[in-house]
């Protein structure tokens, strides 16, 4: 029995330092990846008053780009290195805006890299005091996001080019880019989609995709606006905002593309709750009109929103920009959680140095 066991323990000591070896040899030749470091820390609001409402941002060549609604004829950018350092890099006019065509309480400005130049859609007046607001567009010089700029016109996305607001580009595998923003019909305000000829021209008006029909889109008002598109495991999701924003309820909801024609409603299905809304406990009221950003090592989806403070402030110049990483559930859609509240620590973006 004593040499049975002895045979048998020098049996097992002979595995185990076979595998041990092996292990070391496989480590030797395939390392494990090395995580890209987060970026500097930051807290919410990450851009504070009074421009940072509606907020877009975008990185291109190491550099973050910042635009939000400026309620004025200028358009205005931050530039920064660092996420984390928008939150006091100075504000620069990309571009004024002039009566006519548009200027005024400009809003919702959208920025997009599309075909070697960058355009910068924007919700305007068309003159001083107005009202009918409409969606214009720039186009860049060059690669610069800072510009210059050239005014490539108005998008004609409503008949009679009638009020249209809030739009920004979506892409779709085998469609060609489509154009989604809001509008009156019918007298309510929802969601519609066009499909682009160019990035400075729709090839027809809009069809409506989204009607605020559920309860938690009609607090305040009966209100789609905002819309905006993330991306995932080969998925388009559009998020969009719910309910009016003069409430604490203004909210994030979400719709599929499900495949088929993008124009066609069918090819679309709304999720019955919201996906990001207030947050009493966090004391974060109103957070909506999102954009969604990649992390510069592209490991990160970020959501970049606007929120209020208070349950009473509404739709004016209180609303600053608030940034958080999100996840993804396991159907591949967008799980935003809650918003962070005012003042906690945020480790920035991977690779954000």
């Amino acid at each position: 029995m004593f040499v049975r066991r002895s045979l048998s323990t020098a049996r097992r000591l002979l595995v185990l330092a076979a595998a041990t070896m092996l292990t070391a040899a496989l480590g030797a030749a395939t390392p494990a990846p090395a995580l890209a470091a987060p970026g500097p820390s930051f807290t919410n609001p990450l851009v504070g008053t009074p421009n940072s409402a509606d907020p877009s941002i975008v990185h291109s060549g190491g550099n973050w780009y910042y635009v939000a609604t400026t309620w004025s004829s200028r358009i205005v950018m931050r530039r920064s290195s660092t996420m984390a350092g928008l939150k006091t890099a100075a504000e620069q006019t990309v571009f004024t805006l002039a009566p006519g065509p548009g200027c005024c309480t400009m809003w919702a400005p959208d920025l997009q890299w599309i075909n070697n130049r960058w355009y910068l859609y924007f919700s305007a007046e068309a003159s001083p005091g107005q009202g009918e607001r409409r969606t214009g567009v720039l186009e860049s010089s060059g690669t610069d996001p800072l510009g210059p700029y050239t005014y490539r016109g108005i998008l004609n996305l409503e008949p009679g080019n009638g009020w249209a607001i809030d739009g920004s580009v979506v892409r779709f595998n085998g469609y060609v880019n489509h154009f989604v923003y809001s509008a009156f019909r019918g007298g309510e305000q929802g969601l519609f989609i066009a499909p682009m000829s160019s990035p400075t021209q729709v090839s027809r008006n809009g069809v409506r995709i989204s009607s605020p029909t559920l309860s938690w889109e009609r607090q305040g008002g009966a209100v789609n606006e905002g819309p905006y598109a993330v991306y995932n495991a080969g998925r388009t999701f559009l998020t969009y905002s719910a309910s009016s924003c003069q409430t604490p309820d203004y909210k994030l909801g979400m719709l599929t593309w499900t495949g088929g024609d993008p124009m066609s409603p069918r090819s679309w299905t709304k999720k019955s709750t919201p996906i990001f809304q207030r947050s009493d406990a966090n004391g974060v009221y109103g957070p909506g009109h999102a954009s969604f950003v990649r992390s510069p090592d592209n490991a990160e989806t970020w959501v970049v929103y606007h929120a209020n403070s208070s349950a009473g402030q509404g739709c004016g110049t209180t609303r600053s920009t608030r940034a958080q990483k999100i996840n993804w559930n396991s159907d591949g859609s967008p799980n935003l959680g809650v918003p962070v509240r005012t003042g906690v620590s945020i480790p920035g973006p991977s690779g954000d140095s």
